[in-house]
């Protein structure tokens, strides 16, 4: 077992002002994130977008940033990791600023994408920064703490946004939230200097490594693509006391699975526990389709999955942090965001077909169903086999 006290030991550095530095950007980033998702589809239906169309901001989102992801990734390595953070913060607050003053529902389709090319840069250069303040032996471990940062953004973002959508409207978001991103840009100049090698190398496919775990994010982003523009709809529709309940409880399980693995530890190979993972993000899906009830189903499915899906993030992040150059780790991470934002934006536009025209349970039935075929690859990966054998 892993006591929780070694995290904070001399001899393992793991909680350093560096570490606990990414750490405050990556909880910024998810807190500001997840109080823009769930209420623009919300100000779309107020500009006239039906409940299918409502979904289309997150899948230009998310082609934005998945296309992106292929080019940012290898240009943090090239110029360097800190001035992208630096640099895509501050493109980010102006599309906020811009969100809180279009009257149209255009204007959000049309910023959506260049929106989600910046979100890329932003991740995939966090992501790598990362790398370099991580102990070479505690990798599983601190990408599991770390990992806190995204969910607890996402517990309180939701709830606040929605609050202030409901009271407010819109557009003190807008604001509010670009200037918590010019305050994210001034965070990321103190990050530590990293040494991007500075020449260009040219698009490369990726290799077996790294298409394994791409091809697991992208079926699981497939179901969560959805979850953002549609769950808190789903409680709205059902009058529910918090409608933002699948978002805040799917984090909750996220902190306390990561909580649990941190005190009990990953053993030698991390990754052998992904299929574990996987059929446990897969059951709150089933359960948020088929079991009855509103706030309870909510509530109880969002525990499970979020328990399930926040560990696999993290096991195959680990895995590309042990197998990749570190000089092409930033193309690595950019190919992982590629996958999962591509599964979000396919998911998140055609669960809202299913959603719109069948109803919110077969959109999640069918979201269960795309994560289970991931699970081939995932018990090859944690048998350590690649998940396409080479020819």
């Amino acid at each position: 077992m892993t006591d929780l006290s070694k995290l904070t030991r001399p001899n393992t550095r793991l909680i350093t002002r560096h570490f606990v530095l990414v750490w405050a950007l990556t909880f910024v980033t998810f807190f500001a994130a997840f109080q823009l998702f769930p209420t623009v589809p919300l100000r779309l239906r107020e500009l006239g977008a039906s409940l299918a169309e409502s979904g289309r901001f997150m899948s230009l989102f998310t082609a934005g940033s998945a296309i992106g992801a292929l080019f940012t990734g290898p240009l943090g390595d090239r110029v360097g990791h800190r001035r992208l953070v630096v640099g895509c913060a501050m493109f980010y607050a102006l599309f906020l600023a811009a969100y809180a003053v279009i009257p149209s529902k255009w204007g959000f389709y049309i910023l959506a994408f260049p929106h989600g090319i910046v979100w890329s840069g932003l991740l995939t250069a966090t992501m790598a920064s990362l790398s370099h303040v991580l102990p070479e032996d505690r990798h599983a471990d601190g990408l599991s703490l770390y990992g806190l940062a995204s969910p607890g953004g996402v517990i309180v973002g939701p709830l606040l946004g929605l609050w202030i959508f409901q009271h407010w409207g819109f557009a003190p978001i807008g604001w509010y939230l670009a200037l918590l991103f010019l305050l994210l840009g001034a965070l990321g100049t103190t990050l530590p200097a990293d040494h991007p090698h500075g020449r260009a190398e040219g698009f490369k496919w990726p290799n077996a490594v790294v298409l394994g775990p791409c091809l697991v994010l992208f079926c699981t982003a497939l179901g969560y693509g959805a979850l953002g523009s549609y769950t808190a709809q789903e409680g709205l529709a059902l009058g529910m006391k918090l409608p933002s309940a699948f978002l805040s409880f799917m984090a909750v399980g996220m902190v306390l699975m990561r909580l649990a693995m941190l005190r009990r530890g990953f053993g030698k190979r991390p990754i052998r526990k992904l299929p574990g993972m996987l059929l446990g993000a897969f059951a709150g899906l089933a359960l948020l389709a088929f079991l009855p009830g509103g706030m309870a189903r909510h509530a109880a499915a969002a525990l499970l999955y979020g328990a399930g899906y926040s560990m696999l993030h993290t096991l195959l992040n680990a895995k590309l942090l042990e197998s990749v150059d570190p000089q092409r780790r930033g193309s690595a991470f950019g190919a992982l965001l590629f996958a999962f934002d591509a599964g979000i934006g396919l998911g998140s536009f055609s669960l809202g077909w299913v959603i719109g025209h069948h109803g919110y349970r077969m959109g999640w039935a069918v979201g269960a169903l795309a994560m289970l075929a991931a699970l081939p690859v995932a018990l090859r990966l944690g048998r350590g086999e690649e998940a396409v054998p080479p020819a």
